[in-house]
């Protein structure tokens, strides 16, 4: 499926596409939140892209580290964290190897899913990124053991994400500053959910 090389075009590819849709997120934020969750997650995918093109990456695993590294350093508030974590752990789960398949695709969003949980201590249905991360996981699992294409197991895990995010809207913040609002952030996408879709759907666009 990926090389590091291969890994590296498509983290720049996210980068490029969060860059174009920061004042889009930014706005889902200062409604519920604290209105920089774009303009910080552009600022830690710049961050990474410089150290991608500063140094050869020998493997999947060190690109996922070094982009994690960036986006703890350089990303604001709870998402730093919490998206650094999740890359990380990716990281860490493809350990070693040159090349990497859609299976351990999968093992990577499931270790960076789990990351986002025990740092986050969220579940589903608590209007964060985990309500876009886990259904893509399960239908992403769903179409592997049904023996998809790598194409159609990637398609399937931007859908779930994407319903996840309009998920977001039907239910009431728990967690974070939009947890404020109470009952007012009915109708409002969670921009972390938001980010998780686009850098998902960016990921599937490279295959």
């Amino acid at each position: 499926m990926a090389n590091a090389q291969k890994v590296k075009e498509v983290i720049l590819a996210v980068g490029q596409v969060i860059e174009e849709k920061k004042l889009f997120l930014t706005q889902l934020d200062a409604a519920i939140g604290d209105g920089d969750h774009g303009l910080n997650m552009a600022k830690g995918f710049g961050a990474a892209k410089e150290k991608l093109e500063a140094s050869e990456m020998a493997t999947p695993s060190d690109v996922m580290k070094a982009v994690g590294m960036a986006l703890i350093s350089k990303v604001g508030g709870a998402a730093g964290p919490l998206y650094g974590t999740a890359f990380m752990n990716a990281g860490k789960a493809v350990a070693g190897k040159e090349d990497i398949t859609l299976e351990d695709f999968q093992a990577m969003l499931e270790a960076g899913l789990d990351g986002v949980k025990a740092r986050g201590k969220a579940t589903v249905g608590e209007k964060t990124m985990v309500d876009a991360l886990e259904p893509a996981l399960e239908a992403l699992k769903a179409a592997i053991s049904n023996g998809s294409s790598t194409r159609e197991a990637l398609d399937a895990a931007v859908e779930a994400a994407g319903k996840g995010v309009e998920y977001t809207k039907t239910i009431i913040a728990t967690k974070g500053r939009a947890s404020y609002l109470g009952e007012r952030s009915i109708g409002h996408e969670d921009p972390g959910a938001m980010s998780s879709y686009v850098i998902l759907q960016t990921i599937a666009d490279q295959f």
